[in-house]
């Protein structure tokens, strides 16, 4: 039994239900789990397997190890097999993208896990790679924004890789895994306060995951007109989704900081590499397929001049950040000189805007891309969509989204640091969350935060309740339940049982927003991760006896 390879429609898709080629996965996963479920000495029929969701959250590298220790110890204690599906945001989507690239990963976890392991304990991606990649996706696709950036310089730093495999083609790869949704948020749609910002990607759609609305996962980011593609991209390779997920490690000035560093860094360190790019040859950003006017040539005086000072703008940029970060409070003054900063920035990067060859075109860009806070930028498939809002009366599709050209998409923690509203579409039918918790600060917030969302919208979820003693001290298993709501198992990384009394320690020592782990460092919280799995099979057992025992009533009534 292999995975049915996905079927590119060309075409939106408005409706409250599974597309067919999922469907088709949840029945044959559905006889597998039936299996699985022998082991742990369940009995059942094929209609009382309860549909269990495995859901991942943000905190960047510290996710990312996380998931993958929790993930190895549910394979040991025969619980992986029981998962229909994998959800992530953030960093933990970092851990899905290498799984997946492995064929079956479920059966042979202990050889992945350790192939990753020396991956991101291994040597970085080098700078003429990293250029290379970087001139890719700058030519390669109708906009460039920041996440492009993220994807070279910051993913490329955790993950040690480039991956440019697509989420559909590892699909096409699998038979025997969970099925993997990746969560991002629209951004619009957030700021907006808009009923469904939360944007799923799976191996066979993108879309909106409460209106309904989908395209073919290798459609995402093509352009669509009234519903039908007009104007086709290339689907995302993994770097890219990576980074579409994961780019929320900080706030918005740290980040800044960082990606100015890390352009400067770049540049400066493999000037070498640059100088024999620059002599390969070169093609405009703007007539890059068309050819159809003279370039400056790319070794000029006038290129010389344009990079010193694109190359002056990123440190005055760095300057006043570095201010600010230095406990210099934002005094009117202060805004003032931000704000001077910004429009030198900007006036400048128009002055430049005639050099549009290889590098120079590249790094007015992304300092522009830093100014305007561009993210995720990708043409609405939704755009003029008119006649299927007719049609399906019941979904509620923001006028907005018919609207506007181009979309937003970032890091679904900026909202919700877990990807609980993809699952709990109600065609899903999802009978138990296991709710692996990696966020850093409260280790609850992403569970009341849902149970308030779930509220606010009408969708199904247990009251969420937490003693006000385990605030600061928490478990290392919580079950939220009742009456037709799905179970929600909950477990936050760092416990009093795994940690005793050392929990802040443990903190502060994987923080979200610090370089790469080292290989120790790696080891150690996988096996912090591990026992939270060891210590509890039985009480994840239990609750899935529960449910099932609770349907096997159900039948009877």
């Amino acid at each position: 039994m292999s995975a049915s390879k996905p079927q590119e429609s060309g075409k939106v898709r408005i409706q409250p239900s599974l597309n067919k080629s999922e469907e088709e996965f949840v029945a044959r996963r559905r006889n597998s789990v039936l299996q699985s479920l022998k082991k742990l000495q369940i009995q059942c029929r094929k209609d009382e397997v309860p549909n269990i969701a495995l859901l991942a959250s943000g905190g960047g590298q510290r996710a990312m190890v996380g998931l993958l220790g929790s993930l190895v110890q549910l394979q040991k204690a025969d619980l992986l097999d029981c998962v229909l599906y994998l959800g992530g945001v953030s960093g933990s989507t970092w851990c899905m993208a290498s799984l997946y690239q492995e064929p079956d990963w479920s059966t042979k976890l202990e050889t992945v896990k350790d192939k990753i392991i020396r991956r991101l304990s291994g040597p970085a991606v080098s700078g003429r790679d990293l250029f290379a990649k970087l001139k890719k996706y700058y030519y390669g696709k109708d906009f460039f924004s920041l996440t492009d950036i993220w994807a070279v310089i910051v993913m490329t730093t955790f993950v040690k890789e480039i991956d440019e495999h697509t989420l559909t083609e590892q699909w096409d790869q699998q038979s025997k895994d969970p099925l993997p949704i990746y969560q991002v948020i629209d951004k619009q749609g957030k700021q907006s306060k808009e009923r469904d910002p939360w944007f799923e990607i799976t191996p066979h759609e993108a879309g909106y995951s409460l209106t309904g609305a989908f395209v073919d996962a290798s459609s995402f980011g093509s352009q669509f007109q009234k519903g039908s593609k007009k104007n086709k991209q290339d689907e995302f390779d993994m770097l890219y989704l990576q980074a579409l997920c994961g780019s929320a490690l900080a706030d918005e000035d740290e980040i800044k900081k960082l990606l100015l560093q890390k352009i400067k860094d770049l540049f400066q360190q493999n000037e070498k590499i640059l100088e024999e790019m620059r002599k390969e040859p070169h093609e405009s950003s703007q007539d890059a397929s068309a050819g159809q006017r003279s370039q400056p040539d790319p070794n000029s005086a006038d290129t010389d001049q344009c990079y010193q000072e694109l190359m002056d703008l990123v440190d005055m940029n760095l300057s006043v950040l570095n201010d600010l970060s230095g406990g210099i409070l934002k005094t009117a003054d202060k805004k003032a000189e931000e704000l001077d900063v910004k429009r030198h920035t900007m006036d400048a990067c128009k002055k430049w805007e005639r050099i549009n060859v290889w590098p120079f075109d590249t790094l007015r860009s992304i300092i522009e891309c830093i100014n305007k806070w561009i993210w995720g930028r990708n043409y609405n498939f939704l755009h003029n969509m008119t006649d299927e809002r007719k049609i399906n009366t019941a979904l509620e599709v923001p006028a907005a989204l018919l609207q506007s050209e181009t979309r937003d998409f970032a890091d679904a923690g900026l909202l919700l640091n877990s990807p609980y509203l993809s699952v709990l579409r109600k065609e899903r039918n999802i009978d138990l969350i296991i709710s692996l918790d990696f966020s850093g600060g409260d280790p609850f917030m992403t569970v009341k935060d849902a149970a308030k969302m779930c509220s606010d919208r009408n969708i199904p979820f247990p009251d969420v309740i937490i003693p006000s003693e385990d605030s600061e001290k928490p478990k290392d298993f919580y079950v939220f339940k009742g009456q037709n709501v799905p179970t929600v198992i909950h477990i936050p990384l760092f416990n009093v049982l795994n940690c005793g009394d050392k929990i802040e320690d443990w903190s502060n020592k994987y923080r979200t927003f610090q370089l790469p782990l080292s290989a120790e460092m790696i080891t150690d919280l996988m096996e912090v991760a591990e026992q939270n799995i060891t210590n509890n099979k039985a009480k994840v057992v239990e609750e899935i006896r529960a449910i099932i025992e609770q349907k096997k009533i159900q039948t009877l009534i």
